[in-house]
């Protein structure tokens, strides 16, 4: 049985670590902002095992006019439950938590992999891609809510 619940920013680290900064140090794994009131994580646990991390900061990105937008980051799931739907329901969860706290737009930076992925979930492609050093190219990705 799978569930979702709010986790610490160090509780992501298990996850953060293997599948989005595999190989590099520990410290790659603290993003700005993490220990903010106001940013939220989320753990999908299968019984008692971690299995997917998701966050989610409040922080607005000036190319879209919304006034409440929250950004997702560190969405990762642990490499034997991948294309599993457990990306998705992350995904969902986030989505409702910013429904019923009146947000108007999810905005994201997505690797190019993965952009087909939240295509499939309503998100669209603003702009070019762009290279974050380290980690790679990625698009701009955003949804009205």
């Amino acid at each position: 049985m799978t569930l979702i619940k709010e986790i610490s920013s160090q509780e992501t680290f298990i996850l953060r670590h293997p599948v989005l900064r595999k190989g590099k140090p520990i410290e790659t794994c603290i993003f700005e902002g993490d220990d903010l009131q106001t940013t939220h994580h989320f753990g999908l646990f299968d019984n008692s095992d971690l299995i997917g991390i998701i966050s989610l900061f409040f922080k607005t990105n000036p190319i879209f006019a919304e006034n409440l937008q929250a950004q997702i980051r560190g969405m990762a799931i642990a490499q034997a439950h991948q294309k599993k739907g457990y990306g998705e329901s992350l995904f969902k969860h986030c989505e409702a938590y910013c429904i019923s706290n009146e947000f108007h737009l999810i905005w994201f930076n997505a690797r190019v992999a993965a952009v087909g992925f939240y295509k499939k979930m309503g998100y669209k492609v603003k702009g070019n891609s762009f290279e974050i050093p380290d980690v790679g190219k990625h698009y701009l990705m955003y949804k009205k809510i």
